[in-house]
């Protein structure tokens, strides 16, 4: 063989080398990447689970909350019960006199 076409086949030859090297360097990289996506995806599937489940917690708790302020709200004092009472002997007497004046 002429000496300058063994000169263009080995530049060639080295480049195919080259590309074949990063070849199989990017097919190793490859690899990393989606095991290291495959993680990250479990890693979120697991963070979301545990936020469902934080979220659920909080409305437990919430629904706790209204329970405790509508059974707060139904326990009352003797001056509450007084109080309360008064209110209801003004409202009752208010309604006696827009009747009366409604039958006037």
């Amino acid at each position: 063989m002429d000496e300058s076409y063994r000169k263009v086949l080995d530049a060639h030859k080295q480049k195919i080398e080259y590309f074949i090297s990063r070849y199989e360097s990017l097919q190793a990289d490859n690899v990393r990447m989606r095991e290291l996506l495959a993680l990250r995806e479990s890693e979120i599937k697991d963070c979301m689970e545990r936020l469902t489940n934080s979220n659920n917690k909080i409305k437990e708790l919430e629904q706790k909350i209204d329970k405790l302020q509508m059974a707060g709200a139904f326990e009352s004092s003797a001056v509450d019960v007084k109080e309360a009472k008064q209110n209801i002997g003004r409202l009752v007497r208010e309604i006696d006199r827009c009747i009366s004046l409604l039958n006037d």
